[in-house]
């Protein structure tokens, strides 16, 4: 069987629309809130349809660890919170669906980074981060 350019350009058109299909990134549907002040980060973004993406944001603590406080309600796909010193060493990690009140390890003062993981997430996410007293 001799495949020609003409077949190919039908294959990538078939295949194209397949691997971007499921590749939704937050917008202004999902009304994103972010306040990012020194000790205190807060995240929440709404009405997730299989959304697919990883935001990093610095954050300044000015403590050794920090208080973490999450409040989803996530019905598909998977979500997760991972935050890292100012060395990039872990400080913190878990899923999104689990809900309550946790700390993070302590570490040293600094520019702590804050990354969440959307893998065809569906619903709501809603967390804070804040220096410990």
């Amino acid at each position: 069987m001799r495949i020609t350019r003409r077949s190919w350009h039908r294959v990538a058109l078939v295949l194209i629309p397949l691997a971007c299909a499921g590749d939704n990134v937050i917008g202004p549907d999902n009304r994103l809130q972010v306040t990012n002040t020194a000790d205190d980060f807060q995240f929440q973004v709404s009405n997730l349809n299989m959304v697919t993406q990883t935001l990093t944001y610095s954050w300044t603590n000015t403590g050794d660890s920090a208080n973490v406080n999450q409040s989803s309600s996530l019905v598909g796909g998977a979500a997760s919170l991972a935050i890292q010193g100012p060395t990039g060493n872990s400080m913190y990690s878990s899923n999104l669906q689990t809900n309550g009140t946790f700390h993070t390890v302590k570490g040293t003062s600094g520019a702590w980074q804050i990354i969440v993981v959307l893998n065809s997430a569906d619903g709501n996410i809603n967390f804070r981060v804040q220096k410990a007293p």
